[in-house]
């Protein structure tokens, strides 16, 4: 039994409606998400070390969701997938739309 998993699928932020990018950030488990990846450096999060109330295959499902968002991108590295916020590729796309996320209620 092979413990090798598909690589995850990513969308480009510049393929993304502009509704798609707000339905992922209105979930607050994706929102806590996103700002915990904000306050961290590139590549260092697994998906496992984030602060949220969720189990492991709801996390999984989330992060699909920024994914298919465009906000988020994966890697694996070893037994562990790791992640990045794509703060450039989609503040291009959606200039201030993540600055307005981050600075909270």
């Amino acid at each position: 039994m092979s413990s090798h998993r598909p690589a995850p699928e990513h969308t480009h932020p510049a393929d993304v409606p502009l509704l798609s990018a707000l339905d992922a950030l209105a979930d607050p488990v994706r929102l806590q998400l996103v700002r915990e990846l904000a306050a961290s450096q590139e590549w260092t999060r697994t998906c496992g070390s984030f602060d949220v109330p969720v189990r492991k295959a709801a996390i999984s499902h989330h992060f699909s969701v920024l994914r298919a968002a465009g906000l988020v991108e994966q890697r694996d590295v070893g037994p562990k997938r790791v992640n990045r916020l794509r703060r450039p590729e989609f503040d291009a796309r959606f200039p201030g739309l993540l600055e307005l996320v981050l600075k909270g209620d």
